[in-house]
């Protein structure tokens, strides 16, 4: 009989919070139970989805071998920081203090300032209230990836700590981010030009196999 893994993790193939859990698991060599979320038929909006998370976004992390009764672990850079602290290699963070804060800053860049404004409960909102039109949809998001991938390239050019990844020659959370953000951006039809530092890191993260499982493409619940 086949042990059960010590997580169970509510996902969805899309989404660019679960791929970043994904990775973060496979980088830590540990296997998370998935549940599939049909996101596209509202079942993160069910009533049992949203005991496990009020804001029914994806994804949400189950510890079962937790010591004492605990909530599910929701938004995808508590999860990768749980993760990091549970199994400390390889390291996600560097250990200096202003190298961390670094870091997390590129990935909030990300996961704060960019990827919320492309959220599905964004473009139901735009398209269904503010009726937006699948043309300025497009622009939408297009204007919002650019806007945040400019910014962060601007960084990484300006920025000595920059290294074969986002902070030096390391694997850390900022990568995950980023590449997170790219590898969605096919789906939508969205290119972002003049970001060869960017195009370069994330290269480099799609030739790591932790990066290459977690593709949306080859998930669960992925169009053939």
């Amino acid at each position: 009989m086949t042990k059960q893994a010590r997580f169970e993790m509510f996902a969805f193939w899309r989404t660019s919070a679960t791929y970043r859990a994904r990775v973060a698991f496979n980088l830590k060599g540990v296997k998370a139970d998935e549940r599939f979320v049909n996101m596209e038929a509202g079942e993160n909006r069910s009533a049992a989805f949203l005991e496990i998370n009020p804001l029914g976004a994806i994804p949400a992390v189950i510890d079962r071998e937790a010591k004492k009764p605990t909530p599910p672990i929701t938004q995808s850079l508590a999860i990768l920081e749980f993760l990091d602290e549970l199994y400390p290699a390889p390291p996600l963070l560097p250990k200096d203090l202003h190298e961390r804060a670094r870091v997390r800053s590129l990935a909030s860049m990300l996961v704060a300032d960019t990827h919320p404004l492309i959220t599905p409960r964004v473009i139901k909102y735009l398209t269904n209230v503010a009726k937006f039109t699948p043309e300025q949809i497009h622009a939408w998001r297009a204007n919002w990836f650019s806007t945040g991938l400019q910014a962060f390239e601007q960084r990484l050019a300006t920025e000595a700590e920059t290294g074969v990844f986002c902070h030096g020659d390391r694997i850390t959370i900022a990568d995950i981010c980023l590449a997170s953000i790219k590898v969605v951006m096919p789906i939508f039809k969205v290119e972002v030009p003049n970001t060869p530092i960017i195009d370069r890191i994330f290269a480099a993260c799609q030739g790591h196999e932790a990066f290459a499982m977690a593709a949306p493409h080859r998930q669960a619940g992925a169009p053939a």
